[in-house]
């Protein structure tokens, strides 16, 4: 991550902080508590209380991320070289991504139980097919000439796909992901809400139905930092994968 775009994020965290101060000497509600009451909390309560809910959190957004990136890049890989596979795929794809996630998690509840699995295949579900479109397109934007070039020098299809469309796709298949994540991280909370004792979810409602609001805007705090941290974790890999760029 680039000095600018940590500086901007550390003016866009103070800005928030300030409004949300400023909101809260306004209105002297409890539902408003004050920022620095939250974030005291959160140092007092963490190792004891919230600890064991973020890392299942943790484990259950990068778990779907990752099985997204290993099924979506490679289907997205094979619809934008292979003309066959694209049209095949592509109706269905395009038939299945506008449904709305959330709608579905009755039916993956129905079908999977209660336990991980039904979660993680909801993450996956939201994460994947803007994988799979944008490896495809970011595939079906080279230009033929390049492949000509590769193949005249008697470059083999494996030689095609670890020269020419890994270098030139993953980039944008690592933006696509970060621009699912804030989604992937709303249906996080949701799916932690049923069937389960352990996430940031669960810890979020629990609190609120217990009318314990430092607890509960703390659980906010730590589900938003938790997703700029893998936010960020995938923008630092792309730099490191994507150096030549």
């Amino acid at each position: 991550m680039s000095k600018s775009k940590w500086q901007g994020a550390l003016y866009g965290f103070i800005a928030v902080i300030i409004l949300w101060y400023a909101l809260s000497v306004t209105l002297k509600i409890p539902i408003v508590p004050s920022p620095v009451a939250v974030f005291i909390n959160i140092l007092a309560i963490f190792k004891t209380k919230m600890e064991i809910h973020a890392l299942y959190s943790l484990g259950r957004i990068t778990g779907g991320i990752v099985v997204s990136i290993l099924i979506g890049v490679p289907l997205g890989f094979l619809m934008g070289y292979f003309a066959k596979v694209d049209k095949v795929l592509s109706p269905l794809v395009y038939f299945t991504y506008p449904i709305p996630k959330i709608a579905l998690l009755p039916i993956i509840m129905l079908l999977f139980g209660l336990g991980e699995g039904s979660k993680l295949i909801m993450i996956v579900l939201i994460v994947i097919f803007q994988i799979i479109i944008t490896a495809r397109d970011a595939v079906k934007g080279i230009p033929p000439e390049i492949y000509r070039s590769l193949q005249s020098l008697g470059a083999s299809r494996r030689q095609m796909f670890t020269e020419i469309i890994v270098p030139a796709s993953l980039s944008k298949v690592l933006t696509a992901t970060r621009l699912a994540l804030g989604t992937a991280v709303s249906i996080l909370f949701f799916t932690e809400t049923f069937g389960t004792e352990y996430g940031m979810g669960y810890f979020i409602m629990d609190s609120w139905m217990r009318v314990n609001y430092l607890d509960m805007y703390a659980g906010i705090v730590v589900l938003s930092f938790m997703g700029f941290f893998i936010f960020t974790a995938i923008d630092i890999a792309e730099n490191y994968i994507c150096s030549w760029q």
